[in-house]
């Protein structure tokens, strides 16, 4: 099982687009949950990873049990990222984000008919990062291609790895670059 050295919990909910217009559709609420993990080969190569993926399922069920209860409604987009320390590889954090670690948190969503875009990055402590949003049951639902910025001030640490998963509960306050409507999904493959 992973070491686990913190999880942390970060919330935005945003009334007005910038130039502070409200429309319709409510407040745009994001949840994003972040795990610190220690990377089981930090400093090292290995052909086999299976040390992160094998137990990646039940990582994503407990990241999707947190989102949930962060969210507090249902979402409509999500996405995930990792930051790994400069003692591990990009492919390590990679191992982390497979569909094996996803699956569980598109059923705690409800369900997710889209691929969950993610994003990563090799960097020291402090780092950000902006995980990429989409739709989660039509990718080219272009109102919901958003972002979400994290950072935790003391990791990754060289030998760790920062796992993190948002979601959101709209699309973006007045989006109005046409193409396809959450609201008008009817393909069963999430891809129109």
């Amino acid at each position: 099982m992973y070491e686990i050295r913190k999880w942390a919990t970060f919330i935005e909910e945003t009334l007005t687009n910038e130039t502070g217009m409200a429309d319709q559709g409510g407040p745009l609420r994001k949840a994003a949950i972040a795990a610190v993990i220690k990377n089981p080969y930090a400093g090292r190569y290995s052909e086999d990873l299976s040390a992160i993926v094998d137990e990646s399922p039940s990582l994503g069920q407990e990241f999707g049990r947190r989102l949930v209860a962060a969210l507090g409604q249902a979402a409509q987009s999500y996405g995930k990222a990792a930051i790994v320390g400069t003692a591990g590889e990009y492919e390590h954090g990679n191992a982390f984000l497979t569909t094996a670690f996803a699956n569980p948190i598109r059923d705690a969503l409800g369900g997710g008919k889209a691929w969950v875009p993610s994003t990563g990055k090799r960097a020291a402590m402090g780092a950000s990062i902006d995980v990429p949003l989409a739709s989660k049951d039509a990718l080219y639902v272009r109102s919901h291609y958003d972002t979400m910025t994290v950072a935790i001030p003391d990791a990754p640490a060289p030998d760790e790895v920062v796992v993190i998963v948002v979601a959101a509960t709209r699309g973006r306050i007045n989006a109005r670059l046409g193409g396809l409507k959450y609201e008008d999904i009817k393909g069963e493959d999430g891809l129109h």
